[in-house]
């Protein structure tokens, strides 16, 4: 299978000037747009709501941190490195808490550990950084080690209170918590992030296709989650071709594009309408194959839009040959 654009983002980090006395680096060894994504930003709604540095729905209620999530289990399984975001020193870690997620199962085990594997760096002027659900036995520092920006911390998980495998960065000056894209407490709306402690801010995508794919029926979400929902190649007497879409961050009214194209042409192109917003969510369509007749053989494509206000804000595609 091929994956293209996981996020479609086409244009460069935004240079910003330091803030605050910190300068951060992006604290993933990944391509935001491509092999990551971030699903959530610090809430910034001081009552019972929530909202982003954006003003829009990237967050939820008490959110502290920034979440840099990877598109599939079988990402994390694989291996993607977190990075020191700003030189500093040890403060403290954890390891040794399995990847298994947060569910009724496992709340108990987790009270007072929702970060999972962590650690901690200070840094220079009160300021600290925590990495949060790291991978079981990852973690390679030790105690009042010294960092420098861009060193290995430990490859990203699924351990503590966490639902999908993410690094959840927090930052804190004297104890309380600052957003590292809006970090002087002034929200903006008109124009977020103008001051940021990033070296380069990443830029902000409102939404998107985390993964497509193609098989002959219609999926489970675990494997889709999980990163093999998808087939490699189908035979010519597959009894369906159905297509899904894994989406983030979408909005009520947002509409979801799926479409099946062949070597003959288009093969079925429906759109799904979102009735609520989601933090993470799947469509799937597909179409059956006609008694006494085979598929063309072929390369097939399948592509999943995401559309919001009738504007496409996210596309990715993938590639299967039929035999």
């Amino acid at each position: 299978m091929i994956r293209q654009g996981l996020l479609a983002l086409s244009f460069p980090f935004a240079c910003t000037a330091m803030a605050e006395g910190l300068t951060l680096h992006f604290p993933v060894d990944c391509v935001l747009g491509d092999s990551c994504y971030i699903q959530q930003f610090m809430d910034r709604d001081p009552g019972e709501g929530f909202r982003d540095f954006h003003c829009a729905a990237l967050s939820y209620d008490g959110h502290k941190g920034t979440d840099f999530a990877l598109p599939t289990r079988m990402a994390m399984e694989a291996g993607v490195n977190v990075l020191a975001a700003a030189d500093g020193r040890v403060r403290g870690f954890r390891d040794g808490m399995p990847d298994t997620g947060y569910s009724k199962e496992t709340a108990a085990a987790m009270e007072g550990k929702e970060c999972g594997n962590g650690v901690v760096l200070v840094h220079p002027g009160g300021w600290e950084t925590q990495y949060c659900h790291m991978k079981q036995g990852s973690i390679n520092i030790r105690n009042d080690q010294s960092v420098k920006a861009g060193d290995i911390l430990g490859q990203i998980g699924l351990s503590g209170r966490a639902e999908f495998p993410h690094l959840h960065l927090s930052v804190r000056k004297g104890g309380k918590p600052v957003d590292p894209f809006d970090p002087d407490g002034r929200l903006t709306c008109d124009s977020p992030g103008d001051s940021s402690l990033w070296a380069e801010t990443p830029p902000y995508q409102p939404g998107g296709i985390v993964d497509v794919g193609l098989n002959d029926s219609l999926p489970e979400y675990a494997d889709v989650k999980a990163g093999i929902a998808a087939a490699t190649t189908l035979s010519v007497t597959a009894p369906a071709l159905v297509v899904y879409g894994f989406s983030f961050g979408t909005q009520k009214d947002d509409v979801v594009r799926l479409e099946i194209k062949g070597p003959s042409g288009v093969v079925l192109t429906e759109e799904r309408r979102l009735k609520r917003r989601h933090a993470q969510a799947f469509r799937a369509v597909g179409k059956r194959l006609r008694r006494h007749e085979d598929w063309p053989a072929g390369t097939y494509t399948g592509t999943a839009t995401l559309l919001r206000n009738g504007v496409e804000i996210s596309r990715q595609e993938t590639e299967i040959s039929i035999e």
